[in-house]
């Protein structure tokens, strides 16, 4: 009888592109290592609120370099990244509030498919500058992803209530008491310890924790379905 899975909690924002990243990464490999993959949508403005972080694109060096850096990623992790033109409207006016209450009530009533939305609201900022605030965009998104026309619908409607608001603020507020600065955070929870790392590239380090093999961002099983 085999050990049991060891919990991984992935806290993302769609606004993030580092989130989609190590979104993908641990989707990769979610059947391949030893883990039971929780996936939480997480307010990354919340979070540099509470933390007293600010963006890398505030600062201009960081800008430039966060630009080049996600040309490179995008060929090493295989993730279709193309910033919005708009970049500065997309990121710290119009924000992704919206995005995650949605993505919270998709966790909440239907959580089988919170994979496939989550990815689809990162494909339509990240790849193909799209909305992701209107709720039109919204539903285009989750139908993409799957859900019937009634069934996003009615989380459209969900996304407003403050249940979902609760929700969201909850689990904006655990991950900053892990010690959250920013986003993408993987909590592990190995042999009753907690580790918290910080962003995309942490995976090699994480293989370590768990115990795990690492075999590069794109891993052969996931290649094959590429």
């Amino acid at each position: 009888m085999g050990s049991l899975p060891r919990t991984l909690e992935l806290y993302y924002d769609v606004l993030s592109p580092y989130s989609w990243l190590g979104f993908e990464i641990l989707c990769r490999y979610k059947n391949i290592w030893n883990v039971d993959l929780q996936l939480r949508p997480t307010l990354i403005a919340a979070i540099m609120k509470d933390s007293g972080n600010k963006p890398p694109a505030m600062l201009p060096r960081k800008a430039m370099y966060l630009a080049k850096d996600l040309e490179r990623l995008k060929q090493h992790v295989q993730v279709p990244i193309r910033a919005p033109k708009d970049f500065m409207s997309v990121m710290f006016e119009k924000g992704s509030m919206s995005a995650m209450c949605f993505l919270t009530a998709v966790n909440m009533e239907c959580p089988e498919k919170l994979e496939k939305v989550s990815r689809e609201l990162w494909m339509r900022i990240w790849s193909q500058d799209e909305d992701i605030t209107e709720p039109q965009s919204i539903l285009a998104a989750a139908e993409k992803a799957g859900l019937s026309a009634e069934q996003a619908r009615g989380l459209l409607e969900a996304m407003s209530t403050p249940k979902v608001a609760n929700q969201l603020k909850k689990t904006t507020e655990k991950v900053c008491k892990y010690g959250a600065f920013g986003l993408p955070v993987t909590v592990a929870h190995v042999d009753n310890q907690t580790h918290m790392l910080f962003g995309s590239d942490r995976m090699e380090l994480l293989a370590h924790l768990l115990g795990e093999k690492w075999m590069g961002p794109v891993p052969p099983a996931a290649n094959s379905r590429l």
